[in-house]
């Protein structure tokens, strides 16, 4: 019953532990947006909103803490009156205790005023006594009666038993009896026949160190030992008995004092026995002690030493007898009824009494009253010493700075020594600023600080000697400097190189002039190249110190003005038309715009692919690496650009001008906010433009291996709604009207009028109407025009049919066709069929879609050259490969079966394409290679004539058609090497070359006799001539013979080649020589070593020699490059593609 009763109040309290937290979140975070977006502007950088967390997150954590704290004080006091209701009686009971109790040391207080003054505390001794009932009243009588008693400056208060419960209420008001020190001790009285036994004396020390926690005081212990005597001792002389121990005595020390009592109590013990043989207590004593009390109260007195407990101070150890004995005065003695609290007593207190005022206890936990006296003292040593170092270092400061600057003035020779004790004082007065700008060291602010007025008696005499080693030299280098620039020749490299640094340096004169215009840095800069040296300074020392000095001189100018100089206003107005002539004012602002840039660069975040096509999946189609800069787009030219360039041209003049300008009507007109604005805004744009630029020509379309990956680009571009194209270019177009102003009315009205009254001066195009509407239109204009965005109706266009929305429409076209291929019942027989009606030069919705894309990747112009490139061709592109590569591969076997393998089967291992003795057949040769007719000519013309086209005798691939095709270069060389020999072979129409041979003399060679199928040539020693000849010739006996006849021997047969190609047989034999275009030196080597020569003569080409390049020739068994496993792909990866509506 008992957990059901308590599980509704956890449930309680969670809940509302969840709402509070809940009900925090929600006003932390509220608070956080509103600051956020009024305070920063609602800024998305990183930087600007990790803080505004930060603070939100202590917020809460604060609130938190706050919250349950006040929670638990809550539930702490709802608890905290449901005791006090429930101990009422309780707490009436110990209310009435503690009345009693203050009314205990009231009447102490007033008893103790009323007897000792005001200042009866320092006058009086207080002392607890405590031990057991019978104890106490045997040594003070009427003490626990009484509660306290007073006599002889000593007030004995009741302690009562240390082992009972001890009365917190009781010591809590006797602490605030006497603050500080509430007693002067405690006395612990044995009653006679007890023992400090270990247990008694731990109760005894827990209830000393309880009553030292009650008065946050341990005052010192001493301990009362009641002895007994046989018979009555009434009469005997009373005195103190006792021993008085050191601070953290040991038994040692237990040991000595009380042998060292044994004499003084033998002796006294004697003489009181002398008197009356009854008074024998103190040599009883004395025997006791003698025989084993010493060692035995130094057992019993172990636990409350040093040695085992640091606590409890015991201070001492007395001795008497009982009262009951009646032992004279040794008892205390109450006085009258009427002075109840009066007590006379005796003589064995006094050694107590007077040690009191000789031993201290200690203070228990802290005491305020002694840390704030220790602290009011160390505060007043810390300050005091910090009076004497603060006087002893500013004294320093002051005499230093006072002889530096006393030495300076005095010895004005200029020197190494002057120059450090220079930079010596300017560190001073640096270090002075400092002092006056972030405070002094700690140890100068004593109150002795004189900062303030050793910097203003300092720096007159600073300047003094500045003006003298740093000022005046350097009015006079800049002048001879902005002198030499104005004596220079006009117009020539002299003033050229000079007017560089001539606006630097002329800013610099002035700023010695104008001190609201100083600049530290840039004069300390510019002075290291007018003056690298001083006469009478070492260099290496000048370099060194001279830009801290000029950048401080040039710093305090402006609180120094009586530092300043008067230029020379000539020169002045001399080196500024200089200086305007040669440089002008681009260099301000550039510094401008860079400057206008940053300020906006950070409020607006850069723009990638994904942000310019928002609700798409560009990456499926694009990709690139590039961003636009995000100071580079229409919002921020309309949140941040526009302004910052209005205010930069508003305030320009006083921030530019001033070194050139003495006065704003000497402004000249390029210089104006207006042209300034005008500048800003074209060079803002310019970069705008070449931003968009770099991002767009660096998009790649993602490469498509198959026709499944091809038909997905298409089908994902053509798409309304998730084109990444579409989306991109209504980006693009938004973007590129970026400050465009339309047309006002006024503006309307007076070029409608003016066109009116001009009306026969008319021009045909209207040329105004091409001017651009933006600043964009310049770059954007194409791209705009393509997508039907410009709206100047009245601008030429190069082919108004060009259009985003027609692109796109073929786009789909093809896709379409593409997909119908892919669904057909025999997809790659269809594909070869529409790759044949390209290689036959047929149109297809490929190859105009293809030029189409082309057209208006050109129509957007150089700068849009990759950007075009990749929209717009790269797409149809992959398409064309995919469609063409499968019946490349299929065209090649094709071209194996008509013309190669006949090719190989008529000519190999035949003369001349091998050295062998078979010959070729010459009709065959005639039938692949003959122009027009033959085998190969026809072949190319039939199927690859959509995509390979002849120029004179020459074979070239139709670039526009072919891309995507990777014509064999071998293939290429060869039908154009077979082309050539045609054109040679067949010159005349016929079969057959024709050419002339003339024979040359030779030195021993009489006659040579060459007969060329029936024809030949005889040369005797005479008068050589040329010969026509053909090949091959008329003859039923073909062949090529040649003999010659030397001086000293009869005719030779050189050799006797048969058949038709006997004559290229001879030929292969000679070593030729080109003499020029269409003559050849050829050289036969008879078997004796001797040299025979003709000259050949061409009609065409190398004539017969052409046939010589077929040895070792080939005919290529492809005419285009094919990877692979093409020529099967499709029919693998067909079956693959998604179609719309084909499963």
């Amino acid at each position: 019953m008992d957990k059901d009763k308590k599980h509704p109040d956890s449930i309680t309290v969670a809940s509302t532990t969840f709402i509070a937290a809940a009900a925090m979140t929600l006003a932390v975070l509220l608070g956080g947006i509103i600051y956020w977006f009024f305070a920063t502007e609602a800024s998305t950088e990183w930087s600007q909103i990790l803080p505004i967390l930060i603070i939100c997150g202590i917020v809460w954590a604060m609130a938190f803490c706050v919250a349950a704290l006040v929670f638990a004080g809550w539930q702490l006091w709802v608890r905290n009156q449901i005791k006090r209701a429930s101990k009422e009686g309780i707490k009436q009971t110990q209310r009435d205790k503690q009345a009693g109790q203050m009314t205990l040391t009231g009447r102490i207080s007033r008893a103790m005023r009323d007897r000792y003054s005001f200042f009866w505390r320092s006058k009086v001794r207080l002392l607890l006594v405590t031990g057991d009932q019978a104890a106490i009243n045997q040594l003070l009588p009427g003490l626990e009666e009484n509660q306290w008693l007073e006599g002889h400056r000593t007030v004995l208060i009741y302690g009562g038993s240390l082992s009972a419960e001890i009365n917190a209420e009781k010591y809590a008001s006797l602490r605030k009896l006497r603050r500080g020190r509430p007693l002067d001790g405690i006395v612990r009285v044995i009653g006679q026949g007890l023992s400090l036994d270990p247990g008694q004396s731990d109760d005894d020390l827990r209830g000393l160190e309880k009553i030292g926690e009650l008065l946050r005081y341990q005052p010192p212990v001493w301990l009362w030992q009641l002895c007994a005597s046989g018979w009555s001792q009434s009469g005997r002389t009373e005195q103190a008995v006792g021993v008085a121990f050191p601070p953290r005595a040991t038994p040692d020390d237990i040991a000595h004092q009380l042998e060292n009592l044994l004499p003084e109590l033998s002796s006294r013990g004697m003489s009181q026995v002398v008197e009356n043989n009854g008074h024998d207590f103190l040599l009883r004593l004395a025997q006791h002690l003698k025989n084993g009390g010493i060692s035995l109260w130094g057992q019993q007195l172990a636990p409350w030493l040093y040695a085992s407990q640091q606590r409890i101070p015991l201070r001492g150890l007395a001795f008497s007898l009982e009262n009951s004995e009646g032992a004279g005065e040794s008892a205390a003695t109450p006085l009258a009824a009427g002075r109840k609290n009066t007590l006379a007593l005796p003589a064995t207190w006094q050694a107590i009494i007077d040690d009191c005022g000789r031993v201290r206890g200690r203070r228990v936990g802290f005491a305020w009253e002694r840390m704030l006296a220790w602290g009011v003292m160390g505060v007043i040593g810390i300050w005091g010493a910090g009076l004497l170092i603060s006087f002893a270092l500013n004294w320093q400061q002051i005499s230093t700075v006072a002889s530096k600057a006393r030495d300076l003035v005095e010895h004005p020779a200029v020197s190494d020594a002057q120059l450090t004790s220079l930079h010596s004082l300017r560190n001073d007065a640096g270090s002075l600023q400092n002092h006056l700008l972030h405070g002094s060291p700690w140890y100068q602010r004593f109150g002795l600080d004189h900062s303030q007025q050793l910097l203003g008696a300092m720096l007159p005499w600073y300047g003094v000697v500045n003006n003298r080693l740093i000022r005046d030299p350097a009015n006079a280098a800049l002048a001879g400097k902005l002198g030499a620039l104005v004596n220079s020749a006009p117009n020539s490299d002299q003033r050229a190189q000079l007017a560089k640094p001539g606006y630097d340096q002329l800013k610099a004169w002035l700023m010695m002039a104008r001190p609201d215009k100083a600049d530290g840095a840039f004069y300390a800069q510019t002075m290291k190249a007018v003056q690298p040296e001083l006469n009478g300074v070492s260099k290496g020392l000048w370099q060194s110190l001279s830009p801290d000095l000029w950048a401080f001189y040039i710093s305090e100018l402006p609180h120094q003005p009586q530092w300043k100089i008067t230029p020379n206003a000539a020169l002045v107005n001399q080196s500024r038309q200089v200086l305007l002539q040669q440089i002008g004012r681009r260099n301000a602002e550039s510094t401008l715009y860079e400057n206008m840039l940053k300020s906006v660069r950070r409020n607006f975040a850069d723009v990638s692919l994904e942000d310019m096509t928002p609700g798409t999946d560009a990456r499926r189609l694009f990709s690139t690496d590039e961003s636009v800069p995000g100071m580079f787009t229409r919002e921020a030219w309309e949140g941040g650009v526009k302004q910052a360039i209005d205010k930069a041209a508003n305030t320009r003049r006083d921030e530019i001008d001033w070194v050139l300008s003495d006065s704003r009507k000497a402004v000249s007109a390029d210089l104006a906010p207006e042209a300034l604005r005008e500048r800003l805004t074209q060079r803002y744009f310019t970069d705008f433009a070449g931003s968009w630029l770099n991002f767009l020509n660096s998009l790649r379309l993602n490469p498509a291996n198959n026709i499944a990956d091809v038909t997905d680009q298409l089908t994902l571009m053509s798409d309304v709604r998730q084109s990444p194209l579409i989306a991109l270019m209504n980006t693009l177009a938004r973007q590129g009207q970026a400050g465009q102003k339309s047309e006002g009315l006024s503006d309307s009205i007076i070029k409608s009028a003016k066109d009116l009254i001009n009306s026969k001066d008319k021009p045909a195009i209207d040329q105004s109407a091409l001017g651009p509407q933006g600043p964009l239109d310049e770059s954007f204009g194409p791209l705009l025009q393509l997508m039907g965005k410009n709206k100047n109706n009245d601008a030429i266009s190069a082919d108004s049919s060009l259009s985003l929305q027609t692109y796109l429409t073929r786009i789909t076209r093809v896709r379409l066709r593409l997909q119908q291929i892919a669904s057909a019942s025999d997809p790659q027989e269809m594909m070869q069929t529409l790759a044949q009606t390209v290689f036959q030069g047929k149109s297809v919705d490929l190859t105009d879609t293809q030029q189409y894309g082309s057209l208006v990747a050109a129509s957007l112009g150089e700068e849009w050259s990759g950007f075009g490139n990749t929209l717009f061709v790269q797409p149809l592109n992959q398409a064309w490969e995919t469609v063409l590569q499968p019946s490349a591969a299929s065209l090649n076997e094709r071209w194996n079966r008509a013309v190669v393998a006949n090719w190989h089967t008529a000519f190999d291992g035949r003369f001349p394409f091998a050295a062998s003795k078979s010959d070729a057949s010459l009709p065959m040769l005639a039938e692949f290679i003959r122009k027009d007719t033959g085998r190969i000519d026809r072949f190319l013309a039939t199927e690859l004539n959509g995509v390979l086209h002849k120029e004179g005798s020459r074979w070239v691939p139709d670039n526009a058609h072919s891309q995507g095709l990777t014509f064999n270069p071998a293939f290429l060389k060869a039908v154009n090497q077979l082309s050539q020999l045609s054109d040679v072979l067949f010159a005349d129409g016929g079969q057959g070359i024709g050419f002339e041979l003339q024979a040359r003399p030779v030195p021993q060679v009489v006659e040579t006799q060459l007969t060329i199928d029936g024809q030949k040539l005889h040369y005797f020693n005479q008068m050589a001539d040329w010969q026509s000849f053909r090949w091959p010739g008329e003859t039923y006996k073909p062949g090529t013979l040649l003999t010659w006849t030397t001086t000293g021997s009869g005719a030779r047969l050189f050799g006797d080649y048969v058949g038709t190609w006997g004559f290229i047989r001879w030929l292969e034999q000679s070593k030729r020589q080109r003499l020029d275009s269409s003559h050849w030196m050829m050289n036969f080597t008879a078997p004796d070593g001797r040299t025979l020569q003709w000259v050949l003569r061409t009609q065409l080409g190398n004539g017969p020699l052409e046939l010589l390049s077929l040895r070792n020739f080939t005919l290529p068994a492809q005419i285009f490059s094919v990877e692979p496993g093409v020529l099967g792909q499709f029919a693998d990866e067909g079956d693959a593609i998604p179609m719309d509506g084909v499963n």
